[in-house]
């Protein structure tokens, strides 16, 4: 792959991440496991990741630019994250990949960042 082309490139820039975060709140919303760990108002959520998500595949640097450094584990201590879901959160956001169209080869790197990740951001024991 040219050093040049990002995954945010690849994947179809912004208007491609706007369609997965959209498409992730939408299972977000109608989680019963995970609706309560965000506000009521998901707005600011969708911006967040949204900024998050095209810096951190390639694209412009407007999260760092508008919040600092993204800190992502220290972001996500507040909530309990256990086993069940990390498995909610990651089974939302692959499908969100699908939903959105996001094509080879940015559509198998994004997966795996975001299995990776989602298990990092595992911050409590699971329930006996």
């Amino acid at each position: 792959m040219d050093s040049d082309v990002t995954i945010y490139t690849l994947a179809g820039g912004d208007a491609a991440f706007e369609a997965l975060v959209e498409h992730f709140y939408t299972y977000i919303e109608h989680d019963p496991v995970l609706r309560s760990m965000f506000p009521d108002d998901l707005e600011p959520g969708k911006r967040h990741q949204f900024l998050f998500l095209t810096q951190y595949f390639g694209g412009p640097t407007r999260y760092v630019d508008e919040r600092g450094h993204p800190r992502l584990k220290m972001r996500h201590m507040p909530y309990d994250i256990d086993t069940e879901a990390q498995v909610h959160w990651l089974q939302h956001m692959l499908q969100a990949i699908d939903d959105a169209g996001i094509p080879e080869p940015a559509r198998s790197l994004m997966r795996e960042y975001f299995q990776k990740s989602s298990r990092f951001l595992i911050n409590r024991p699971d329930p006996e």
